[in-house]
């Protein structure tokens, strides 16, 4: 019963972390110059892995195996902008708010799904101890 709870447990850290760098991908879609990466704001990607952390094979649960920034990015027409360049263009970041919006509830849609099987694992454990009583 555990094992079930744990592994439901592990998606819904995952999908957390899924939703907060979707989040942060809208946030930060017209940011034209990020400081620590000296120019546009790239988007991240949320990578899963199979396992309840790094070097786990048993083939139970998920974990985030890594947040990769991509390097995809666009051109606007922005003369005024003091980011263009001569011909008066910026570089943006390549971030579709749309594309991120499915991405975040597609993750919460997960993460619920999680919290269901919990509390079904919960529900059976309860029944189990009824019976037993």
């Amino acid at each position: 019963m555990f094992n079930s709870i744990n592994i439901a447990t592990s998606g819904m850290v995952a999908q957390r972390i899924r939703i907060n760098t979707a989040a942060m991908n809208i946030a930060s879609a017209d940011v034209v110059w990020d400081a620590n990466e000296n120019g546009p704001y790239r988007r991240r990607a949320v990578n899963f892995s199979v396992g309840m952390s790094e070097g786990d094979d048993s083939g139970r649960g998920v974990h985030v195996s890594s947040i990769e920034r991509q390097n995809s990015f666009k051109w606007v027409e922005d003369p005024d902008n003091p980011y263009a360049n001569a011909d008066g263009f910026v570089k943006m970041p390549d971030i579709d708010t749309f594309v991120e919006t499915v991405n975040a509830m597609e993750a919460q849609r997960a993460y619920e799904a999680n919290l269901a099987a919990i509390d079904l694992s919960k529900n059976m454990f309860n029944t189990s101890l009824r019976i037993l009583a």
